[in-house]
């Protein structure tokens, strides 16, 4: 039985074939079995091989009859231990065995698990260099050409440190757009009860309906904006919006209450790519209103977005309506009233007064250019890699853009935004850059990629 095996491996086709495997990379079993299925003279000698030890089975088999029935008369039956035929996968692990076990006359044995040999009991070493292993992910994508133990090339989102692959991470973004200010909400509450000129985003006020500090009837709807016009004349800055504060008076004995609808534009473009800031709707903050003076005909009304709800904004669309407030008598509880709905226009009491109209938060250093250049490399790269280092740079800068996106069941694209409006690019532009970050993103490893909503088209 070992006779036949030994001739198997000692024969031509067995050992022609070992010597044609390439030395340039690991192979595991699989890869050797590969080998195995295009050698169609080492699958005839196996075959052959198979067929001897069936007619050696047999012959075997009907000797073991024969001293069983000479040894029925015996004390003691005799034992017998037939060998078994060798499987494929054997002869798979005693090629990988002989290309990498083999420093020694006898050959070790192979662990494919542990990547080690375990050699005759009389030899010290019998591991010879066994090469890199290639795959997907942190596997290399070729060996070494000088020393093909060592890894030479990395897929997609690695990157090769003295002979290994490490996950690929983005250098900083501190060239293209600074994500770094942060205010604790602590520190952020404590600067906007003093109203502190350092966290206030100086911007202009717009409104064809009313001016600030005059009185106006408030009873039918007023528009106003604030806008900074960045994309415009400050093109090197975006902004981030942590509270929005309005200071409202009323006139003694009024019954009129404001009402405001807040709009916010990211970046710019028309005012449908604004989306609606959903006020004292789930966990979305609420106005906190605070008296001005004693007379409380004054208030400070402030809308407080903090760390967690943060945004960029370019323009602030704030819509103003109000409702008429009246105390039931039957329950003591206030009830309001839409004014165009009263019948009795004399119910409809009091003026109203903006004083100020103010965005808190800080602006960000915006490199356009630097953004533009970066864009080129997808399509021609300055160097060797430097087109996956620009991808990755650019997927961080949009999932950092879209983690200020405002709250809902999926978050906005504000990055498109960006792209359209502070960069000037053109839709299929931008759809194709979209595009190549999400076939690029989906090599990646772990990768995971957000649904997003569109804002700007």
């Amino acid at each position: 039985w070992e006779s036949h095996h030994g001739q198997f491996e000692e024969s031509e086709e067995f050992q022609a074939l070992v010597k044609r495997l390439p030395g340039d990379r690991f192979l595991n079993r699989t890869a050797i079995s590969h080998f195995w299925a295009m050698d169609l003279d080492v699958q005839h000698r196996y075959q052959q091989l198979g067929t001897s030890l069936k007619l050696l089975s047999r012959k075997t088999h009907r000797l073991i009859r024969r001293l069983f029935n000479l040894s029925k008369r015996c004390h003691r039956q005799p034992r017998f231990k037939l060998p078994k035929e060798r499987s494929l996968p054997y002869w798979w692990s005693r090629a990988q065995s002989l290309l990498y076990c083999s420093e020694t006359t006898v050959p070790g044995t192979f662990l494919e698990e542990s990547h080690s040999c375990t050699c005759p009991s009389d030899q010290p070493s019998c591991q010879g260099s066994i090469p890199c292993a290639l795959g997907e992910g942190q596997a290399c994508a070729s060996c070494a050409e000088d020393n093909s133990t060592r890894c030479g090339t990395c897929n997609h989102g690695y990157v090769l440190t003295q002979g290994f692959c490490r996950p690929e991470v983005a250098d900083s973004l501190e060239h293209y757009l600074g994500l770094e200010t942060d205010l604790q909400d602590l520190e952020l509450k404590y600067l906007l009860q003093k109203r502190d000129s350092r966290i206030e985003v100086h911007s202009i006020f717009i409104s064809n309906d009313m001016r600030l500090g005059s009185w106006f009837d408030p009873s039918w709807r007023k528009r106003m904006l604030l806008t900074l016009k960045s994309n415009k004349y400050k093109p090197g800055l975006v902004h981030v919006m942590l509270a929005l504060s309005l200071q409202i008076c009323l006139t003694k004995n009024s019954t009129l209450e404001p009402v405001m609808a807040i709009y916010v534009n990211p970046f710019g473009g028309s005012h449908s790519e604004s989306w609606f800031m959903p006020v004292n709707e789930g966990n979305f903050p609420d106005w906190e209103r605070t008296n001005v003076d004693a007379s409380a005909q004054c208030q400070n009304w402030t809308l407080t977005l903090g760390n967690k709800w943060k945004t960029f904004f370019e323009t602030v669309h704030v819509y103003l309506r109000s409702r008429i407030k009246s105390l039931d008598d039957s329950s003591n509880e206030t009830i309001y009233y839409e004014p165009l709905e009263m019948t009795d226009p004399s119910k409809n009491l009091g003026y109203m007064k903006i004083n100020s109209l103010q965005v808190f938060g800080y602006s960000l250093p915006f490199e356009p250019d630097s953004i533009r250049d970066l864009i080129l490399q997808l399509d021609y790269p300055y160097t060797q890699g430097s087109q996956d280092s620009a991808m990755l740079q650019l997927l961080e800068i949009r999932d950092r853009v879209n983690q200020l996106s405002p709250p809902g069941k999926t978050r906005l694209d504000l990055f498109t935004c960006l792209l359209r409006h502070r960069l000037k690019l053109a839709n299929n532009e931008v759809a194709r850059i979209q595009s190549s970050l999400r076939a690029f993103n989906a090599k990646l490893p772990n990768a995971v990629e957000q649904e997003t909503g569109k804002l700007c088209s």
